[in-house]
């Protein structure tokens, strides 16, 4: 059995892709689990919108106080619902190509009978700005965990971004997929990303006054290797994109270098070159 797995609150007022991103991973999945936490709109008539007898909602409260933690908390508790022996987890502002979603019911299938394995990597594509362009620097991940083996004491980790294994956290062994994730995020419309950085106060309290002053700013901030993508978005995406494809306040401010950047024009280079990143963070091990 293959199970799908996610978290959501405030969808509405966030903007995010939850309809497409349970629907992706519907592709492939037996059910998926979606922990609703208490929301001040109407997430959950949204989530049950899917018509679909797989989808098995859970009602849940969540701990503010918690900040970061509290989306590995409830990630945790969305994978323990789960009845497969593994599970796919897509964030609400992902989708998984149909593509990949078939690529990693095929690699589970392969190497299920390998006990190395704990978990499978996808590729990542991260849109921002509108759903013509992609962020490319290492400061966005390439590549990280999305299924996974339950049952193994595998758990979310530093917001559920990966996963770790046990009480010691250690990395968790995983195989590269040609799977890709669209991360839309920072694609949303500029309302949506007002609102997530109102709520990046409460999340993120550490940031400072720098989360002020990215919502006075009025618009995203210019970043190094901004490439244009020119590829086919997932199927279930598509009607979701459209609606939000012309919006006149998501502007990307204009064109600064700065001297910290040229690190990023180097390592980029480097892995031009090479096929590796320099000073990549990796949640995982190869096996």
């Amino acid at each position: 059995m293959l199970s799908g797995f996610t978290i959501v609150r405030n969808a509405i007022k966030l903007d995010f892709s939850i309809v497409p991103a349970i629907q992706s991973v519907l592709e492939v999945c037996d059910e998926v689990v979606v922990n609703v936490g208490k929301s001040e709109d109407d997430t959950r008539d949204l989530v049950a919108s899917v018509k679909d007898p797989r989808v098995r909602i859970l009602d849940t409260e969540w701990d503010l106080t918690k900040k970061n933690l509290m989306l590995s908390i409830e990630t945790q508790r969305a994978m323990d619902a789960c009845r497969g022996q593994w599970g796919i987890y897509i964030q609400a502002d992902e989708v998984l190509h149909e593509r990949g979603a078939h690529i990693l019911k095929e690699k589970v299938a392969e190497w299920d009978a390998d006990q190395r394995v704990e978990g499978l990597l996808v590729q990542y594509l991260h849109f921002y700005g509108g759903f013509d362009r992609i962020a490319t620097n290492r400061r966005w991940y390439r590549r990280e965990v999305r299924c996974i083996r339950l049952g193994r004491d595998i758990r979310p980790y530093q917001g559920a971004q990966g996963f770790r294994v046990g009480p010691d956290y250690r990395k968790i062994r995983a195989r590269l997929t040609d799977a890709q994730v669209f991360h839309y995020g920072w694609a949303r419309p500029a309302r949506a990303i007002r609102e997530k950085h109102e709520q990046s106060k409460t999340m993120y309290p550490w940031r400072g006054g720098r989360t002020d002053w990215d919502a006075e700013r009025g618009h995203l901030e210019w970043i190094p290797l901004l490439q244009p993508f020119a590829g086919v978005h997932p199927r279930v995406a598509r009607a979701w994109i459209a609606e939000r494809a012309h919006d006149a306040e998501r502007v990307v401010g204009p064109r600064r270098l700065k001297p910290g950047h040229v690190r990023f024009y180097i390592s980029d280079w480097i892995e031009r070159l090479t096929g590796a990143r320099v000073f990549e963070f990796r949640n995982y091990e190869l096996v």
